[in-house]
C-alpha cells in the first residue's frame, strides 16, 4: 500500500521566536513549489503561534507540537494540554526518547497522551526506540514492539489510522551515528507486525518514519527502503539547506 512520505523537523529546545520565524522563512524559500512529500515543522511551544501565522496559507507546510500533557486543562503548572494546541497545530510528537530518558516518561504515560491527543483531534507521532544496550543485546525488535503495543493498545481502527510512528533508536539521537538501513527496516517490520496484531489491516495505512541522526547525506538511503515512509529530523532541521535537501530526497512514495 502506497503511503505518502512525511518529513518532520523537530527543532527541540532551539530558537527564540525571531530565530524560529527566520528559520521557517528560510525553509519555505528553499522548498520546491510542489514538494514530493508532506512536511511538518515542530517548533518550541513559544513559537507555535508566530510560526503558524507566518506560514498561514502555505499548504506545503504543517505544524506540530513537541509534547503535551495527557490531562484536560487544569492545575498543572508549566504544562500544555492537547486542547490548548488544537488552534495552533495539527500534530503532536509523543514519547520521544529525550522525554523518556530525561523526564522518565513511561509507556503508560505515552499511551495516556496518545488517547488525549486523539480525543482533541490532534494527530500523534509516536516515537519508539531501544537503548544501545538493548540494541547490542539483539532486543531492538522486542523493545519497539512493546512500546508501540502499549501506545496503541485499545485504540479503534479509526484512531490508529490517525497515528504515525517514528522509530528513533536512542543511541542514534544527536550522536551523529545513524542506524543502518537494515536495522531501520527490521525495526519497521517489527513495528508493523505489532500494529497488525493490535489494530488489524488498518496497520498498513500507518506511516513509519526513521529518526536518529538523519541528514542530507543519508536520507536518500533510508527513503530507498519501501518500509520507511519518511523521516523525523533533528539537528539537520535547523539547517534550511539540509532540511530542504532531505525533503527533495524523499521523492514520491512507492
Amino acid at each position: 500500500m502506497a503511503r505518502r512520505r512525511l518529513v518532520a523537523g523537530n527543532w527541540k529546545m532551539h530558537t527564540g521566536v525571531a530565530e524560529a520565524l527566520a528559520l521557517a522563512d528560510a525553509i519555505r524559500a528553499g522548498l520546491p513549489a510542489q514538494p514530493p512529500c508532506d512536511i511538518l515543522l515542530l517548533p518550541p511551544f513559544i513559537s507555535l503561534w508566530a510560526v503558524g501565522r507566518r506560514l498561514a496559507g502555505d499548504a506545503r507546510l504543517q505544524l506540530g507540537a513537541q509534547n503535551m500533557h495527557w490531562a484536560q486543562p487544569g492545575p498543572h503548572t508549566g504544562e500544555i494540554a492537547a486542547a490548548m494546541l488544537t488552534d495552533l497545530c495539527t500534530h503532536v510528537l509523543l514519547g520521544h526518547s529525550e522525554r523518556r530518558q530525561e523526564f522518565g516518561e513511561t509507556d503508560a504515560v505515552v499511551h495516556r497522551k496518545v488517547e488525549s491527543a486523539l480525543t482533541c483531534g490532534l494527530l500523534p507521532i509516536v516515537a519508539v526506540g531501544e537503548t544501545l544496550a538493548e540494541h547490542e543485546a539483539g532486543r531492538a525488535g522486542q523493545v519497539v514492539r512493546a512500546q508501540i503495543g502499549a501506545a496503541v493498545g485499545g485504540l479503534s481502527e479509526d484512531e490508529a489510522a490517525r497515528c504515525t510512528v517514528a522509530y528513533e533508536p536512542r543511541w542514534a539521537i544527536g550522536t551523529g551515528r545513524a542506524a543502518s538501513v537494515e536495522d531501520a527496516v527490521a525495526a519497521g517490520a517489527a513495528i508493523r507486525g505489532e500494529l497488525r496484531e493490535q489494530v488489524g489491516p488498518v496497520a498498513e495505512t500507518v506511516r513509519i518514519l526513521y529518526g536518529g541522526s538523519v541528514d542530507e547525506t543519508n536520507a536518500a538511503a533510508f527513503f530507498a527502503a519501501p518500509a520507511i515512509d519518511g523521516a523525523l529530523v533533528g539537528g539537520a532541521s535547523l539547517r534550511p539547506d539540509a532540511f530542504c535537501a532531505i525533503v527533495r530526497a524523499a521523492g514520491p512514495a512507492g
